[in-house]
Formats: structure tokens, sequence, C-alpha cells
């Protein structure tokens, strides 16, 4: 459980402002339960694909903002919460804007599904960064990141599966991976850029 003052919580927070990733997945661990039941009682319309994309984003913008964390002012739980109440906001609004402005040749939006297939097959310049390191390496950034992650990152990035494959291998929906696998390489490179500078 979370806990505030001078208490694990607030050693977590210090370890994670200073960069260290195993730090920020323990308080993934530590929070992700409580937030995903807040999501899920704020957006009580929103399937389980959407709310796990909400946390996902709102750990990221966390990590992110990490520094501007004050537990003088509010307990983590609180600050993270506000950052996933923001956030759903506005995946809310763009989800509402892309309904309105979907447009299909064929009445089937097959031009989207294309533009996610060849994004899958194309490397990132994080992809290619990746490969180039050493395993090892990359093993230590994939252990850093939350849970949720994990397994997808490995497979993409050290396995070298495709988005279909891990889909198919896991049993999860596609477009679950893709996002999954666009957050990991988010946070991936957050972790680069912690250890670069």
């Amino acid at each position: 459980m979370a806990k505030i003052g001078s208490k694990p919580i607030d050693e977590l927070v210090r370890r994670a402002i200073i960069g260290d990733g195993t730090a920020f997945t323990a308080l993934w661990d530590t929070n992700i339960d409580s937030l995903k039941a807040y999501l899920k009682s704020l957006l009580k319309n929103m399937d389980d694909f959407y709310i796990d994309d909400i946390c996902s984003r709102s750990f990221e913008k966390a990590f992110r903002q990490i520094r501007s964390y004050d537990p003088g002012k509010s307990q983590f739980s609180t600050w993270l919460r506000k950052i996933a109440h923001n956030t759903a906001m506005d995946v809310v609004d763009a989800e509402n804007r892309a309904m309105g402005e979907m447009v299909s040749i064929d009445g089937k939006g097959q031009e989207s599904a294309l533009g996610e297939s060849l994004e899958e097959q194309i490397d990132s310049p994080l992809d290619s960064i990746i490969r180039t390191e050493d395993e090892e390496q990359t093993n230590r950034y994939i252990d850093a990141l939350p849970q949720l992650y994990r397994e997808v990152a490995r497979k993409r990035l050290i396995e070298g599966l495709q988005y279909k494959e891990i889909a198919e291998e896991l049993g999860m929906e596609l477009n679950t991976v893709r996002t999954r696998i666009r957050r990991a390489k988010g946070l991936i490179e957050n972790m680069k850029d912690e250890h670069d500078s």
C-alpha cells in the first residue's frame, strides 16, 4: 500500500526523480490497481483497452513530470490521479474528434489499418538504436518498465516479433499490443535520455 510522509512511497519517488527505473516500476506496481479502479468509476462506458491505455499514458506523463511532484502538497496517488483525470479527458476529446472527422474511401476504415500495419513494419529510430545496443542493456531497460509493458517490449525489441505475431502469441488485441509497445518505447527513450544526461 502507498504510504505518505517520510515513508517507503517517498523513497520510491526520490529514487524515481534521480532516474531509477526500478523505483518507477515499484510506483507503478503500488498504484496501478487503485488507478484503474478510479478510472473505471470515472469512465463507466470505457472498455478495459481504453482504461489500460489511459493508465499507461498517465504513468508515462508522471515519469516525465516526476520532478514537479511536491510531497508537501499532496500524496503521490492523488497527484497521479489528477494526471490520469486530465489524460482521460484528453483521450475522450480526441476520440470524439476522431469519430467526427473519420472519413473512409470504402466505408470500412481500411486506410487507417494500412497506415498502422506500415508502422509495424518500419523500424523507428529507437528500434534501430536498440538493435545496435547490447542485449544486456536493452534487457535492463525492459526490466525497468512497468509490468504491463515488459512482455510485449521483450517480444518486439529483443525477439523481433511483428505486432500481429505478438498479439497471437499473447492472446491480446492487436491495438493493445500497438499501444503497449508505443508506450514501452516512450518510457525506454526517457530512460535513455536520463542515462545519457
